[in-house]
């Protein structure tokens, strides 16, 4: 047999390919499932709607459409994929993506450079838009009731680097200070190590009241869930607690104490859960109401959240809260502090009884998971984007994303593509552990309809005896 070579297989291209001859893939059917929602809803011509004035009507090169645009970005989340220009690969690189967003293979995929100039192009309010749409469509399933919500934040790495911060009032850098420090205590011409001692024995070396990101301005200097110290940003939840859908999303600074931010993210919890209630309203007037009529009526938050301020906050806004509390040293003085200290004892007896105690609970297994879903593998846990702004049209199409998931569990039980293909794995295991008619019927009658726990569960039910090589037997579980 003659050996080929690379040279033997080179050949000239064809000027011309019948459209019947491109390859092609039968598209993903988590994908698949996705765009038969968006187009049942009427997605496109809402994006479409919202956009027009963006768009020139007549003039200029042809332009990337709205509902490419936010599936692109959709796909930033389902793949765990943090910034757009690895979504452009992604997208150009998956025929079933390809298929999901409705590019033919026949055109070019856009490049990063044309998502991120769309973004710039969008402004932020029709991304809140199109963030509110997805709750219209969660409240319509019964998955958004806003009754009880619970609030909690994480922090952003930002894209900027600590040693790229200046002086506010000099605009110098941090080694620059450091030498001119070095200069006033007698040291003419610091060595790194010197400079590195003298740094050690400061206090408060880095303040955000006197440093700042020459590159990012909304970027803040905090400390990381792992200890780090960074420039950040400070991302914040208000999380449905009886559907686990996230209610609103808001984008602080990182040096903002939670005390401080949670009137903002209560706000739009609140804004949001009101325009539901009217679209519920005005469509369906004669049907039961699916969204909590009274609008939001308890909040949960963390031992982060809890101050006289907040709770009397809270109360005067008519909403019953179950703020936990940190354990203080003495007593606190009251002083000129009736209501604050009334609102604070009535939160405390509150969190004390069971209904409390379920309540954080409940708090800390949802809001914990949607940070978990959206950042972690959601791949947003450190922005490639600068200010606020930006950063924050990307954050609600990507928790949108994550809502949108909680439906298709609903439908197919499974929230993402990944998820979806363990799920099947799950199933194929199954279908070869047990006996070989038995696991046919079993999967006929299953209909890939169960959840993997549910399979885990029916599967270890079936106990078998296995006939093993030294012709003895045992007894295992699938």
């Amino acid at each position: 047999m003659a050996m080929g070579t690379r040279k033997q297989g080179e050949k000239q291209e064809d000027i011309w390919i019948a459209h019947t001859e491109l390859v092609s893939a039968p598209g993903h059917p988590f994908y698949q499932r996705l765009n038969e929602l968006l187009e049942a809803e009427k997605f496109d011509g809402f994006v479409e709607g919202r956009c027009a004035r963006f768009y020139a009507a007549k003039y200029g090169r042809p332009s990337l459409t709205p509902g490419i645009y936010f599936r692109s970005l959709l796909i930033g989340y389902f793949e765990g994929i943090d910034s757009e220009r690895g979504i452009a690969w992604r997208l150009a690189d998956s025929l079933a993506l390809r298929r999901f967003v409705g590019i033919g293979l026949d055109e070019y995929t856009p490049d990063h450079s044309t998502i991120s100039r769309t973004r710039r192009l969008i402004d932020l309010d029709t991304h809140r838009e199109v963030f509110g749409w997805v709750l219209g469509v969660l409240a319509d399933r019964g998955l958004l009731q806003g009754k009880r919500v619970a609030i909690d934040a994480t922090t952003l790495e930002a894209n900027a680097a600590m040693r790229s911060i200046v002086r506010r009032e000099t605009g110098k850098s941090y080694a620059e200070f450091l030498r001119g420090l070095a200069k006033a205590s007698g040291i003419e011409t610091p060595t790194r190590e010197e400079l590195a001692r003298l740094d050690r024995k400061r206090k408060k070396r880095t303040s955000n009241k006197e440093w700042k990101s020459p590159s990012d301005g909304d970027a803040r200097i905090a400390k990381m869930k792992d200890g780090r110290t960074h420039l950040a940003h400070k991302a914040e939840h208000a999380v449905d607690l009886d559907t686990g859908g996230v209610v609103a999303v808001t984008l602080q600074g990182a040096d903002q104490g939670d005390t401080t931010t949670l009137d903002e993210t209560l706000s739009e919890a609140g804004m949001a859960v009101a325009e539901l209630v009217g679209r519920e309203a005005e469509l369906r007037p004669d049907d039961p109401p699916k969204v909590n009529l009274n609008g939001i009526e308890e909040v949960v938050a963390d031992k982060g959240y809890p101050s006289g301020a907040v709770a009397k906050r809270v109360k005067s806004y008519g909403v019953r809260s179950y703020i936990a509390e940190k354990k203080q040293k003495g007593r606190r003085h009251w002083a000129n502090k009736a209501e604050q200290q009334q609102a604070v004892y009535q939160n405390r007896q509150r969190v004390r009884g069971e209904y409390g105690k379920s309540l954080l609970r409940r708090r800390g297994e949802l809001v914990e998971r949607s940070f978990a879903h959206c950042y972690e593998t959601g791949g947003m846990r450190r922005t490639h984007l600068r200010g606020h702004q930006n950063i924050l049209k990307r954050q609600l199409l990507h928790v949108g994303a994550f809502n949108l998931s909680l439906i298709l569990r609903q439908l197919m039980g499974a929230g993402t593509p990944r998820e979806w293909t363990n799920r099947c794995e799950l199933l194929l295991l199954v279908y070869f552990l047990l006996p070989w008619q038995e696991g046919r019927n079993w999967l006929r009658r299953s209909r890939i309809s169960m959840s993997p726990a549910e399979c885990l569960a029916n599967s270890r039910s079936r106990v078998r005896r296995w006939p093993c090589r030294n012709s003895a037997t045992y007894t295992t579980a699938c």
